[in-house]
């Protein structure tokens, strides 16, 4: 038996968009269920996401420290953005986030892993990138406001965050994924033979 998310779509009898916001929306479909009722489902409609753990040479991992309205929380995270862009490439994302957010650019990029944040109420996807090779980007940093403003920077050893992930300390979805995913890879075939950074992502199609 393979083990492996498939595509489907299950009939969809009608469809509303009752909100709709600067980035995301709420959606209501009536979908046919296998017996043949119909059922209403509501979920954000969400553009896609990507995330960069970014990997320096003492084995750190770069990490921002921000507000998070809907959990009343600062949390630690690693680079994240929008793809603000539809059909765009998520490695230019995934740089121009980490250029934004932590001033800093990195020489290997490759897939870490791709993930559905809440598949049961938002249709986000989000790629999550290793980089490594870091250094100081060139020119002025990039001009923060809103939450951002507020960013803290750090870089943490890997033992010290799949430490604070497993006693409940951390709780950013794509950094626990991206830093558990990180442990995983090296336990396993190790960091080259993660996919190339320009692998496709039927989530979130592309043009390389």
């Amino acid at each position: 038996m393979t083990i492996k998310d498939t595509a489907q779509a299950w009939e969809i009898r009608a469809t509303e968009t009752p909100f709709v916001g600067k980035k995301t929306s709420v959606r209501t479909d009536e979908v046919v269920m296998p017996d043949g009722s119909v059922v209403h489902r509501d979920y954000q409609v969400h553009p896609g996401s990507v995330a960069v753990l970014a990997l320096d040479d003492e084995d750190r991992v770069l990490l921002i420290k921000q507000y998070r309205h809907p959990v009343r929380q600062k949390l630690w995270e690693i680079p994240a953005g929008l793809l603000d862009v539809p059909g765009e490439n998520p490695l230019h994302a995934a740089q121009r986030e980490l250029y934004e957010e932590a001033h800093v650019k990195a020489e290997d990029w490759r897939v870490l892993t791709d993930v559905y944040t809440t598949p049961g109420g938002c249709d986000e996807a989000v790629r999550i990138f290793l980089a490594r090779g870091l250094s100081a980007a060139d020119g002025e940093r990039f001009a923060v406001e809103d939450e951002e403003a507020d960013m803290e920077h750090a870089r943490v050893p890997v033992g010290e965050l799949v430490r604070g992930v497993l006693a409940g300390e951390l709780h950013n979805n794509c950094l626990v994924v991206g830093v558990l995913s990180l442990v995983a890879a090296r336990g396993g075939e190790g960091l080259d033979a993660l996919r190339p950074a320009q692998a496709p992502w039927p989530a979130r199609p592309f043009e390389a």
